[in-house]
């Protein structure tokens, strides 16, 4: 027996430390919690990706009387990306969560499903997704997706 250490490496950063273009699309993400549709939960979560093309795109979560019939922020950009621009790769998404009138104070994370889809999306492209995860107090950067989800399920792993 053995054992496998696994680390994450993520960059703190105040807001105001990132570079502008990193700031852009922050804060097009805190701009779509003013979107979100949740009667239920009350927490509002806004996402923005950059593609490749330098395009823009955002959204926001959905929810449903019929749990687990919404959709987080995350996969509705990123899935909303891939339709309307399926040859461009996404270079970043930014996350942030609104609850209780204000942002959180320490970064948001994507769910599981999330993760998932990010990493796919990043395996689809074959090029990495840089991640900002915005809290009041600091951002969190990943310089991929894959970091999120370590002993991750991608492609590969169907065909043994």
């Amino acid at each position: 027996m053995y054992q496998k250490r696994i680390e994450t490496n993520i960059a703190v950063y105040r807001f105001d430390e990132l570079d502008a273009a990193d700031q852009a699309l922050l804060n097009k993400a805190k701009e779509q919690v003013a979107k979100s549709y949740v009667p239920y939960s009350h927490f509002h979560v806004g996402a923005a990706v950059r593609l490749a093309n330098g395009e823009v795109l955002a959204g926001s979560n959905q929810e449903n009387a019929a749990y687990p019939s919404g959709l987080c922020a995350e996969r509705v950009t990123l899935f909303y990306a891939n339709a309307q621009h399926p040859e461009v790769p996404v270079r970043a998404l930014a996350i942030a969560g609104w609850t209780n009138g204000h942002f959180l104070e320490q970064p948001i994370t994507p769910c599981g499903a999330c993760r998932q889809v990010l990493l796919e999306t990043e395996t689809r492209y074959g090029q990495d997704i840089r991640v900002l995860l915005y809290g009041a107090e600091c951002v969190y950067v990943l310089e991929r997706a894959s970091d999120l989800l370590p002993l991750c399920f991608v492609r590969d792993s169907l065909e043994g």
